[in-house]
């Protein structure tokens, strides 16, 4: 059986090699698809404004798209205009394989508390917005297609955070704010689970570890690993603390188990160089 990744960056690019390790024969649409690693055959193709072409064989498509501007326009064309033509040339295939869309706990915009699949969307930001459309319109077309909503990527290439600890250059504002984080093999293993290891998925999951932390445990953890001075705090935060808190009970029921439960394994992980950016 045949996986198709309609996007493949950094994240659909781990996703890939693990379909690939699992001994799926796996094709990774982008535009330029030299950057590919052996073990995904690469399409170049525009999603923005092309239909692939899609094996027969087929069973698993994986839309894991990463736009190029990060406002309304960009996220539209890449998101829903992406999207439509993926699901345009499955139609014109004949074919229905498995579908996973990767999109974003920003759908959910400025919701307080605990956050999980039952709780409303309500997008802040026109982006957020865009995202929750694509949504809507992919369970319009295949009402059985799987939405993992992937808390704040963190992992290989991925150190802003970690450099600017590491700098003293952090903005650490002294009002409580809590973030939601998801290391980046965390995300891919849960893409193949999701496709591969579910006989009955939920249309929608929330991709996010066991625990939200205040982000100023996590910057004083990472200037304790890096042996560095804690950040001091700043000047207070406007407007509402952060208290989104995802929970991820319902990835947690299929059977999926985290590498990095936390962001303390991923941090460490990360510091140590474990794991590597495949392109």
């Amino acid at each position: 059986m045949a996986v198709l990744l309609a996007g493949c960056g950094d994240l659909g690019t781990e996703a890939g090699l693990r379909f690939a390790a699992a001994g799926h024969d796996v094709v990774g649409l982008r535009r330029s698809t030299h950057r590919l690693p052996h073990g995904i055959t690469g399409q170049s193709v525009d999603l923005t404004r092309e239909l692939p072409s899609v094996p027969a064989d087929t069973g698993i498509v994986v839309i894991v798209l990463t736009a190029d501007r990060r406002d309304a326009e960009g996220y539209r064309r890449t998101y829903s205009d992406g999207t439509r033509n993926v699901l345009d040339a499955l139609d014109r295939t004949g074919i229905s394989p498995r579908i996973l869309f990767v999109s974003s706990t920003a759908v959910y915009g400025a919701t307080e508390g605990l956050v999980d699949e039952h709780t409303p969307t309500a997008p802040s930001s026109e982006t957020g917005e865009v995202l929750a459309e694509t949504e809507r319109t992919l369970h319009e077309r295949r009402p059985d297609a799987i939405v993992l909503r992937l808390a704040g990527l963190y992992g290989p290439g991925r150190t802003s955070l970690v450099d600017r600890v590491r700098e003293g250059t952090v903005d650490n504002a002294s009002a409580p704010r809590y973030t939601n984080r998801i290391h980046r093999d965390d995300a891919a293993a849960a893409i193949v689970h999701l496709t591969t290891g579910v006989a009955h998925p939920d249309p929608v999951y929330v991709g996010v570890d066991h625990q939200p932390a205040e982000r100023a445990e996590v910057l004083d953890f990472l200037a304790a690993e890096l042996d560095v001075p804690r950040p001091s705090a700043g000047a207070p935060a406007t407007g509402r603390p952060g208290d989104k808190r995802f929970r991820n009970d319902r990835l947690l029921a299929t059977g999926f188990e985290f590498t990095h439960p936390t962001y303390r394994e991923g941090y460490r992980a990360v510091l140590s160089g474990r794991g590597v950016r495949h392109h």
